[in-house]
């Protein structure tokens, strides 16, 4: 570095940033390297640090940071590269959250599984959303709380030791000695995690991991604003955030409108924070409603992976919490496939709570409703003869958001259920990661549950996130209509040049019961001697296709998981866990397309056309 600091340096990478790296919540998975995700980002930039490079066009040319806004994004990683650079750390081990509370439960959560000891030192208390009973009862976790206020800790403790602050980010200091991990805090923006101990570096993984999984890193505006008031060494320039009770109130409203559910919405800071405080809030509710009892998250195996990955991690935690596959895609049949998990949990007397997506990704199915419905309903014996627990069903409806399942006269109004959604989705149009959960009337006695561990993580949509919903879901409705009237177009177009190809759509027939989702799984003809030789053509097509239209339409495709964006068209490979999350046979590498209300649909057409002309 020529005499620079960083403070100077970040001062002016900031001036000149890109301003994707606000507002881009996607990733271009042609330039995604995902066993370098959660390093590529910070050595280039480290590299441009060194030169005393910060021009618009080197920071433009910066690679992916990691794979969402959700896990980690160029301002986070810049945030957590500042402050390793001034605490001596390799900047794996700083991690940053939006949350007050989840780097603990992260670190109580790894510590439980390692069967190690917790001390927490904090000067007073710990945020109120911490709750410290639940966290031991429901949770499990064990740990000593030390207000350093009133008490001095010893210079020795068997197991890790954790210094919590609450306050500014200007300046990190820890006084206490022995510390093997810190946790700074500043309310309304988030956290940033400190592993010191260099015997702990073992676990920076199981703690980013956390957070891909639990809750979110540190929103991109939260990171800048941090990032600005650290430069400037200004404590008082970090005023409190808080939400804007009117306009949660309107994003309450419009989601209950939308789904004609029972309950008030909860609005949390992704779908998974969402999807976890469910998770969370059910095991709670069978704690104190079937003590002693199994607990079954039947989840479909290739279903979206963050799900599949997530219900694993919560069940590793639980003797008593299983994970069971519900066969649901392709030749399986959903109404079928909950029968025999239904049967099997009353066989064991268990709790089961039912995780399931409709349509389904990636075939875009939707079941026989009114027979899932009975078989939902249907009362069950245990060995004993006595009445089965009924099941909870847990609904992804991020695909048709504004499908009516949750009425008193709609079609599991007998069933409890909860569904939940993707904000990032239609009801943002790709602009946040929020998350969003209603219930039916049945459902409704959950709901508290759910909240209580939504708050617990810390996990509710940021004031910025429920602004973003409050300008995007008025136009929702409308913009689900024109998105699912061009995917029908193409559809109808490719079906058309290309025959042979098999394309998992909905029926018009489902679309006139609503169900218009704008997303369209794409199987091309293929050939070969082995299944082996015809599965590597068949994705050496899928390949071809794409690199055609990014290539020829690099404003209007993308290679990048999304669904719901305002403008554009999307494309997946493979279309179900595209992030390494679950095992590579339950992968599904077919196409996924998802178009938007708004985009050059004969140029799509163009392209796709002389494709086609390829493969003559």
């Amino acid at each position: 570095m020529k005499g620079n600091s960083e403070n100077t340096y970040i001062s002016e990478v900031l001036h000149n940033m890109p301003k994707d790296w606000l507002v881009l919540t996607t990733h271009r998975l042609d330039i995604y390297d995902e066993a370098a995700a959660k390093s590529a980002f910070t050595e280039k930039f480290n590299a441009l640090f060194l030169a005393d490079d910060f021009s618009k066009e080197s920071l433009e040319s910066l690679p992916t940071a990691y794979d969402y806004i959700r896990l980690g994004h160029p301002l986070s990683c810049i945030l957590e590269w500042y402050f390793a650079q001034q605490l001596g750390l390799s900047s794996n081990r700083v991690i940053a959250f939006d949350s007050s509370t989840a780097p603990l439960l992260a670190i109580l959560r790894k510590n439980y599984l390692e069967g190690r000891n917790t001390q927490i030192l904090v000067e007073g208390s710990l945020p109120n959303s911490f709750e410290e009973e639940v966290v031991r009862e429901i949770y499990g976790y064990q740990f000593e709380i030390v207000d350093t206020l009133t008490r001095r800790p010893s210079e020795t403790f068997d197991g890790v030791r954790v210094s919590y602050t609450s306050g500014n980010m200007s300046s990190i200091e820890f006084s206490t000695p022995n510390i093997d991990l810190g946790i700074n805090y500043a309310p309304g923006y988030g956290s940033v995690l400190f592993v010191l101990n260099d015997h702990l570096e073992s676990d920076v993984a199981d703690i980013q991991h956390f957070r891909r999984r639990e809750t979110v890193a540190m929103t991109p505006e939260n990171s800048l604003k941090v990032l600005e008031q650290m430069i400037r060494k200004d404590d008082a320039s970090l005023s409190l955030q808080t939400i804007d009770e009117g306009v949660k109130k309107k994003v309450v409203d419009e989601v209950r409108a939308v789904t004609n559910a029972a309950s008030d919405a909860l609005v949390a800071s992704s779908g998974l924070s969402m999807q976890y405080a469910i998770m969370m809030g059910l095991v709670h509710a069978a704690n104190e409603q079937h003590p002693e009892k199994p607990i079954y998250f039947m989840v479909p195996p290739n279903c979206y992976g963050g799900t599949n990955d997530q219900a694993r991690r919560v069940a590793a935690c639980y003797d008593h919490v299983s994970v069971v596959d519900l066969e649901v895609d392709g030749d399986a049949d959903m109404v079928l496939s909950v029968r025999h998990t239904l049967a099997q949990a009353a066989q064991n007397d268990a709790v089961p709570y039912i995780i399931a997506e409709i349509p389904t990704n990636p075939r875009v199915e939707v079941p026989d409703l009114a027979a899932l419905q009975e078989a939902l309903q249907r009362e069950r014996n245990t060995p004993e003869g006595k009445s089965a627990v009924a099941p909870v069903f847990v609904l992804d409806q991020t695909f048709c958001p504004n499908v009516h399942f949750l009425g008193e006269q709609d079609i599991f109004a007998g069933t409890a259920t909860i569904a939940y959604m993707s904000g990032s989705k239609f009801p943002s149009g790709g602009k946040c990661t929020a998350g969003i959960c209603v219930a039916n009337r049945a459902g409704s006695a959950y709901v508290p549950f759910i909240e209580k561990h939504l708050m617990l993580c810390d996990n509710e949509a940021t004031p910025s996130q429920f602004q973003i919903l409050s300008e995007q879901l008025p136009s929702m409705v409308q913009r689900i209509a024109d998105a699912y009237k061009n995917t029908r177009d193409f559809v109808d177009f490719i079906e058309e040049v290309l025959p042979a190809a098999k394309i998992n759509f909905v029926s018009e027939e489902l679309a006139s019961r609503g169900f218009t989702p704008s997303v369209f799984s794409l199987d091309f003809p293929t050939k070969g001697e082995t299944p082996q030789q015809r599965e590597l053509y068949k994705r050496s097509l899928n390949d071809r296709l794409i690199h055609m239209m990014i290539t020829d339409l690099p404003n209007e495709s993308k290679y990048c998981v999304s669904y719901g964006q305002l403008k554009g068209c999307y494309w997946t490979i493979p279309a179900t866990s595209t992030q390494g999350t679950t095992k590579e046979a339950d992968k599904d590498y077919i196409a996924r397309v998802a178009l938007s209300p708004s985009l050059d649909l004969d140029a799509h057409k163009a392209v796709f056309r002389a494709f086609v002309n390829t493969l003559k």
